[in-house]
């Protein structure tokens, strides 16, 4: 029987976080296991008990939490990965791991792991073509990131256009394509 897979799902303040609870779902289904890491504005949006009961693990947020035992998270959560997965991700995401930018959980995580990266935009369209957050995604799939999404669809200011996270069933698809 084949080994049971670890991802990580790295989640941030997106209109679209429901459907990290789905993305969470669909895994479980596949057989794989979902481990949690959550941005603090992610939980100005949903609390992190609705993950730990979809996933039925810890749900990881602050970089300084106090850990059960003594471990270095964003490392261990890292070499535990098969694959880091990043849904919804916002501009800020993807504009802090294009920059280096390492300054929480989430961003540690992605920048220790050696695990393939996906990546799943979700946003405005303003933000999504900004040339700004074009050049970032640009520049991270140079260094090696994959991403899925995004569609085009009802954004969440009432307008139809790109940004929207793509379907549960394409980052499903994605997710194993690069398992």
């Amino acid at each position: 029987m084949p080994k049971e897979k670890n991802i990580i799902l790295g989640v941030c303040a997106s209109i679209a976080i429901y459907k990290a609870c789905e993305i969470i779902r669909r895994m479980r289904e596949e057989k794989i296991n979902v481990t949690v890491v959550m941005t603090d504005d992610a939980e100005q949006l949903i609390r992190p008990v609705v993950f730990q009961s979809l996933s039925g693990n810890k749900v990881y947020r602050g970089l300084f939490d106090d850990p059960q035992v003594w471990e270095i998270e964003h490392v261990s959560l890292a070499d535990k990965a098969d694959l880091v997965l990043v849904a919804p991700a916002t501009a800020n995401i993807i504009g802090k791991l294009s920059g280096g930018i390492y300054d929480d959980l989430l961003t540690c995580t992605v920048s220790a792991t050696k695990a393939p990266v996906v990546i799943c935009p979700a946003m405005n369209e303003n933000m999504y073509l900004n040339k700004v957050v074009q050049k970032n995604i640009k520049e991270l799939k140079d260094a090696g990131f994959n991403f899925v999404g995004p569609r085009k669809g009802n954004l969440a200011c009432g307008k139809i256009g790109i940004g929207c996270l793509a379907s549960v069933e394409e980052i499903v698809k994605g997710v194993k394509k690069f398992l």
